[in-house]
C-alpha cells in the first residue's frame, strides 16, 4: 500500500511597501482647473466692480483708477458680466464635483469651534504644522467654507443690482437694492481679504502653490 504526500506550497506574501505621499494627488484636475477659473473670474469682478463702484459710490471715498479695469463704466459693466457667467458656470460645476466626489465632506469636515480656536491660536504663535499638505487645518476650513458662501452672497445681491424687477422677492429678503448695494460692496471687502491672506499664506508655503499647479505635493529636499 503507498502513501501518497501532498506538498501545500503557501502563496508568496507580499508587504506593501510605504505609502509615497508625493505620488499621491492632493488636487484632482478638475479641480485645479476650476479653482484657477474661479480666481481669474474673481479678480475680473473685483477690478472691474471697483470701477463701476467709483460711477456711484456709496461711501465718502472711491477707487483709485489704475486698479480698476474697464477705462469707463460701459466697458466695465462688460468685464463685470463676462467675468460673471464664468464664475456662475464654473462656481456651479466647482460645488457639484465637490460634493458628488465626496471631497467637500473629505476636506472640510469634521469642523468645530474648538478645533478652529486651537489652529488659530496655533497660528498666531507661529507653531501650526503644514507638514501633511493632504489635510487642511480647521482654519483653512473655516476660511475656505467662508469664501463658498461669500461668493455666493455676492452671486444672489449681484442678482438684484442687476435684474432688481425681475427678482423682487430676492431684492426684499436682501432689504431692498440700496441695501442690497452694501451686502454686494462687503462681500466684494471680504473676498479681497482673503486673496491678501491666502497671497501671503501662500509666499509663507510656496509649495502650496506648486501643488494647486501640478496636483502633488512636491519632495521635501
Amino acid at each position: 500500500m503507498c502513501s501518497m504526500t501532498r506538498t501545500i506550497i503557501a502563496p508568496k506574501t507580499v508587504q506593501a511597501g510605504p505609502v509615497d505621499l508625493a505620488a499621491r494627488p492632493i488636487h484632482p484636475l478638475w479641480m485645479r482647473i476650476t479653482h484657477w477659473l474661479n480666481a481669474l473670474a474673481v479678480v475680473i469682478m473685483v477690478m472691474s466692480g471697483w470701477r463701476i463702484y467709483d460711477a456711484s459710490p456709496i461711501f465718502p471715498f472711491s477707487i483709485p483708477a489704475v486698479i480698476t479695469l474697464g477705462g469707463w463704466l460701459g466697458g466695465a459693466l462688460q468685464w463685470h458680466f463676462a467675468a460673471m457667467w464664468l464664475l456662475v458656470f464654473n462656481g456651479l460645476l466647482y460645488l457639484t464635483l465637490n460634493i458628488a466626489s465626496g471631497r467637500l465632506a473629505r476636506k472640510f469636515f469634521p469642523l468645530t469651534p474648538r478645533g478652529v480656536l486651537h489652529d488659530l491660536l496655533e497660528a498666531l504663535k507661529g507653531k501650526l504644522s503644514h507638514g501633511d499638505p493632504h489635510q487642511y487645518n480647521n482654519v483653512q476650513k473655516l476660511a475656505y467654507l467662508f469664501v463658498m458662501l461669500d461668493l455666493i452672497v455676492i452671486v444672489l445681491s449681484g442678482l438684484v443690482l442687476w435684474k432688481s424687477v425681475q427678482f423682487p422677492v430676492l431684492r426684499e429678503l436682501l432689504g431692498g437694492y440700496e441695501f442690497a448695494r452694501r451686502i454686494h460692496f462687503f462681500a466684494m471687502a471680504a473676498i479681497v481679504a482673503f486673496l491678501v491672506v491666502h497671497l501671503v499664506m501662500v509666499a509663507l508655503v510656496p509649495r502650496s502653490l506648486l501643488t494647486m499647479i501640478r496636483g502633488h505635493a512636491p519632495k521635501a529636499p
